[in-house]
């Protein structure tokens, strides 16, 4: 099978799919390519957090033009997997010099499996784009064509808990990535400071607590096979909750925008997660830490992209100053498309990282903020070890 991901995560989603016991697991671009059962492809859909999309290759062969596409996707018995009066839905991704335009091999595959049915029965399936009975990969490499059926149906970023977004909202797979390479599993106080309708939040406490990512989704894809085993998939959620764990600390989201806060305690309440995340309309630039416990902090603040500012340095310039006087004992992660504001945050960063929120080239970056200064920090280290 191959998960689909996002770039700089090929990683973690690698790590999370041997963590759940698939074989042969191998990192690509934006994929990991594994081995599993049936039973296992359910578990990467419900439980994958990094994951995009699980499809499962059928059938590969070489292609030089067009005829040839048409011909050997007709031959494939698309009847095992689909009625005739069923519905279906096909994308296509393409590198190649012969094949240029994705959208029409995805209408020359269409117009094939479409003859073949009417050849074949005198019925036809439809196109539904939304929720169709099969939803099919076409992969073109050059001259190599993999046919996928695809086991997620819509985009596993679509969690289920999502009732109410806010204006450029970031992506739960984004999210949950974010939070798994800044480290935090849960072992401290989280805080996303500017947290919009609670993407981060929602994520980090479902991270913390163990729980499955997809548990709120109404359908996967392979619900609609012919062979999917409800008895099967339900054993597999069932254990699945069994590795829920207790949370022992608390996650914090502000944001000043009360139409925000409110869409966010929505999304929170939706997910069950009320119980651990604490959201209050507050400006994060006039607050600061309540206590002096280690505090995990992750955020994505605005880029002046989607959303404008009217002074972006003095934001970014802003952020900083408060991480330095109101966090201190703190790691905190951003991301950010808008470099030049980067510079103004004033904090020197320990890591940065290269990620796309959308196609937005991004960084992802970490500022250890200590009491003091740094060399001050590791002089009473160096006393302490003496």
């Amino acid at each position: 099978m191959i998960a689909k991901t996002l770039f700089g995560f090929e990683d973690i989603l690698a790590d999370e799919l041997r963590k759940l016991g698939a074989s042969s697991v191998e990192k690509g671009t934006r994929n990991v390519s594994f081995e599993g059962d049936t039973g296992f492809m359910y578990k990467a859909n419900l439980c994958c957090r990094t994951a995009i999309k699980i499809l499962k290759p059928v059938t590969a062969f070489n292609v030089f033009n067009e005829n040839d596409l048409y011909k050997k996707v007709y031959d494939y018995p698309w009847e095992n997997h689909m009625e005739a009066n069923g519905s279906l839905a096909i994308d296509a991704t393409v590198f190649s010099k012969q094949f240029t335009h994705s959208k029409y091999i995805s209408l020359k595959t269409k117009d094939a499996i479409v003859d073949r049915f009417r050849d074949k029965t005198g019925d036809r399936p439809d196109v539904d784009l939304d929720h169709p009975t099969l939803r099919i990969n076409v992969h073109i490499d050059r001259n190599i064509c993999t046919l996928s059926l695809d086991s997620s149906g819509q985009s596993l970023h679509k969690r289920g808990y999502k009732v109410a977004n806010t204006f450029a909202p970031i992506s739960e797979v984004l999210a949950a990535g974010m939070i798994m390479l800044s480290g935090w599993s849960g072992q401290s106080d989280f805080l996303d400071p500017m947290c919009g309708s609670g993407t981060i939040l929602c994520e980090a406490a479902m991270i913390a607590c163990n729980i499955p990512p997809n548990l709120n989704r109404d359908e996967f894809g392979f619900e609609t096979w012919p062979d999917f085993d409800v008895d099967l998939y339900e054993l597999i959620e069932e254990a699945a909750l069994k590795k829920i764990r207790e949370f022992h600390f608390k996650i914090y989201g502000y944001d000043k925008d009360g139409f925000s806060t409110s869409k966010a305690k929505e999304n929170v309440k939706n997910a069950n997660l009320q119980d651990f995340v604490e959201i209050s309309t507050q400006d994060f630039f006039e607050s600061k830490k309540e206590n002096e416990r280690f505090m995990h902090i992750v955020f994505n603040p605005p880029y002046d992209e989607r959303l404008s500012i009217n002074n972006v340095q003095e934001f970014y310039g802003n952020i900083g100053n408060t991480l330095k006087h109101g966090y201190t004992n703190s790691q905190a992660w951003m991301i950010t498309s808008n470099m030049e504001a980067l510079k103004s945050v004033g904090l020197r960063p320990s890591r940065k990282i290269k990620l796309f929120n959308g196609k937005l080239e991004s960084k992802f970056v970490r500022y250890d903020v200590y009491e003091g200064s740094k060399k001050a920090k590791k002089m009473n280290l160096d006393k302490a070890s003496e």
